[in-house]
């Protein structure tokens, strides 16, 4: 039995995103890899713009340690897509966000992803608790807590 797609409503925070010609393989679908840029992207530019981390300065690094996907509908050039985000667990060092991708206006997600960041001493590139400002702002993501 399919799982069923999650729906923009699921998540907490949107980023519209416009697809590049040069993201279609030969196929003429979205290549895999550039999902992966997209959660990317997505990630990075919440933790900017809430303000959780100075991502390139800050005395605090947060670290890729896992990624995953999951694809369930195609996507091409000129597709808008728009990546959404939620957290998903919340440890002592680390996040887990889940993240999905939704294509154009259709409100089911084409692929969903997880995303688990560890944050480390910039200094010593050692696991640290994560920071006050940035639990703080995780917990805007949380869709439990936002009930």
């Amino acid at each position: 039995m399919p799982v069923p797609r999650p729906r923009r409503a699921d998540f907490a925070w949107h980023l519209p995103m416009q697809t590049r010609w040069r993201d279609n393989d030969v196929y003429g679908h979205m290549n895999n890899v550039v999902y992966y840029e997209y959660f990317d992207t997505a990630v990075n530019k919440w933790l900017i713009d809430s303000g959780a981390l100075d991502v390139p300065h800050g005395p605090v690094v947060a670290l890729v340690v896992e990624t995953g996907c999951t694809f369930m509908a195609s996507l091409g050039f000129p597709d808008q897509v728009t990546t959404a985000l939620r957290a998903a667990k919340l440890g002592t060092s680390s996040v887990t966000y889940d993240i999905a991708i939704f294509r154009n206006k259709e409100d089911e997600a084409c692929a969903t992803g997880r995303f688990t960041h560890v944050c480390v001493d910039r200094a010593s590139n050692r696991p640290i608790p994560i920071p006050e400002r940035m639990r703080a702002a995780l917990a805007t993501l949380d869709m439990d807590a936002a009930g």
